[in-house]
């Protein structure tokens, strides 16, 4: 069966069910339906004392296009550690209409491993992606607006892009203010998609209202005559933008297909973006749950690094221990196995492709301090011979294994997992930082270059260089940098997979994100703005004759 077909399968609990049991009442929340609701500010802040559960992280590899389900494994992790007794929530994010209609599809899990609505919560949810969209190009108008009744703060570059929530490439260059009208000046602009619009990490890194606004009025929009930034506040925009995001900032609950609880809340894309679903959902889900499960996306590179660099850096959170999922055909994938190739055994590939997860297992323990754990998604076909060629090898370096198979066999698919996590957080919480807050802009860069990437170096165009230099006279120097790298390599070149010879890192552009409170990096060919395939899964998604909707995968 198809996922959508599993989904739609399972009968759901009505929400107030399942929000009863983490003591939630119909009171505390605001109804979206039957399946999916969104918990009111004064709930959390009844839940503040309640002691906190055990963090734990979910990451991976490097992707490959075979998938290696690191949301699955999320998904069916929290189910397996409720079978076995523990009170466990999920903290996940929300799914981008880019990826959806795109190439990678949902991001709800898969099988049996799905939290539900699915859906709903791949289109339109609870309209969280919206609001975003709507604050980030109301700022867009107020700017513009500002300029045509005579430019009062003097604006000589704006900064600031419009955003959409879909893959549209042939917006990453335009030219506004085409009308003719008069006081129109055309300029040149471009749009990010919503995920990495600066309001979505905004949106997933303020503690409450009061922050995001806060944060909302600290942006930078653009520079003046003099070179010195202008501020949403400087335009009266902060609260028109929180009151478009007075909702939003509330978070979701939904359900896994097992029944237990879900907090789905903010989306930022790891590659362009941060990565994390919001500070305030994952707080919220310690208060209710003795275990939480959350993700960060793609691989242990990006996602991870940014968990702890940024998330971990500005909220205090300590996770117990990181899973960091694999499939033994992707491991081939990254051995230089063909994707025709990695279905049949092949020890040498494997091999070669092993060094991938170790290098991500050595980030993950010794330059991030956390315990890991790694888990197979495991196939019907994967190759006794294999596994423990691949037991072996982590045996020598330490690190545990667990065999996974959530998608068939739901949260029974991962008790030997839960029972290794329930262990793991008997230990202390440790987090190690690859950089220090005193460290200048190009240190920052330079170690998670050399330490995480594996990079001999760091290169700058012309114009970065000038950018740091220009961010640190700002008085930006001790942010955390946030760097766009393609998710599929540990270097800035997405077909060099195998990272077996020397390579430095190319910086091409550098910019200051004062209200998320950190510098993005942008490396190699990395685009704000993704293009569609040339299939898209567009293409396949449709109405079927009995009105439900098909081909999300």
């Amino acid at each position: 069966m198809l996922d959508i077909e599993i989904a739609r399968s399972v009968p759901l609990q009505e929400i107030t069910e399942i929000a009863k049991r983490f003591g939630i009442t119909e009171d505390d929340i605001e109804l979206y339906g039957k399946y999916k609701a969104k918990i009111s500010s004064e709930f959390i802040e009844k839940t503040k004392n309640n002691k906190d559960g055990n963090l734990i992280l979910v990451t991976a590899i490097n992707p490959t296009p075979l998938g290696e389900g690191k949301t699955t494994v999320a998904i069916g992790l929290s189910d397996a550690l409720n079978k076995i007794g523990k009170k466990s929530v999920l903290a996940l994010r929300e799914p981008s209409l880019g990826p959806v209609f795109g190439i990678k599809g949902g991001a709800t899990g898969g099988g049996y491993a799905q939290i539900a609505p699915m859906v709903d919560i791949n289109l339109h949810f609870t309209g969280d992606i919206h609001a975003i969209t709507s604050a980030n190009n109301l700022l867009s108008a107020i700017i513009d607006n500002h300029i045509y009744y005579g430019n009062e703060l003097k604006f000589k570059k704006v900064i600031w892009k419009r955003c959409v929530d879909l893959n549209d490439r042939s917006l990453r260059e335009v030219e506004i203010g085409l009308s003719k009208e008069k006081n129109m000046k055309p300029r040149d602009d471009g749009f990010d998609i919503s995920v990495a619009s600066e309001i979505m990490a905004i949106f997933c890194l303020s503690k409450d209202i009061k922050d995001l606004e806060r944060r909302l009025g600290n942006i930078i929009v653009g520079y003046n005559e003099e070179d010195k930034p202008i501020f949403a506040r400087d335009l009266n925009a902060q609260g028109a933008l929180t009151v478009l995001l007075k909702d939003a900032i509330n978070p979701n609950i939904v359900q896994t297909l097992e029944h237990n609880l879900a907090i789905v809340h903010g989306g930022p894309f790891a590659n362009i973006a941060h990565g994390c679903n919001s500070v305030i959902a994952t707080k919220l889900a310690l208060k209710l749950g003795d275990y939480v499960i959350t993700e960060a996306g793609f691989g242990a590179d990006l996602g991870a690094e940014k968990f702890v660099n940024i998330k971990c850096r500005k909220s205090q959170l300590k996770p117990k221990a990181c899973v960091c999922v694999a499939t033994l055909k992707a491991l081939k994938y990254h051995g230089g196995a063909s994707k025709d190739e990695c279905a049949e055994e092949n020890l040498k590939a494997l091999e070669v492709g092993i060094e991938n997860l170790i290098r991500h297992i050595d980030n993950i323990k010794n330059k991030y301090g956390i315990a890991p754990i790694v888990g197979i998604n495991k196939y019907a076909n994967d190759s006794q011979n294999e596994i423990q060629f691949l037991e072996k090898k982590l045996k020598e370096i330490g690190v545990e294994l667990s065999l996974l198979d959530v998608w068939a066999n739901g949260g029974d698919g991962a008790i030997d997992l839960a029972q290794k996590i329930v262990k793991y957080s008997e230990n202390e919480s440790t987090v190690k930082f690859v950089y220090d807050d005193k460290d200048s802009i190009k240190e920052k860069i330079l170690k998670v270059a050399k330490e995480v990437y594996g990079a001999e170096d760091v290169e700058y165009t012309e114009t970065a260089n000038l950018q740091i230099k220009q961010i640190e006279e700002m008085g930006y120097r001790e942010y955390p940098v946030c760097i766009a790298k393609t998710q599929y390599s540990f270097s800035d070149d997405a077909k060099n997979l195998l990272c077996n010879e020397p390579y430095n890192i190319h910086i091409k552009e550098v910019i200051v994100k004062n209200g998320a409170e950190f510098v993005v990096v942008k490396t190699g060919k990395i685009f704000t703005m993704p293009g569609l395939p040339r299939h898209p899964a567009a293409e396949n998604i449709g109405i079927n004759e009995n009105g439900d909707v098909e081909g999300i995968f």
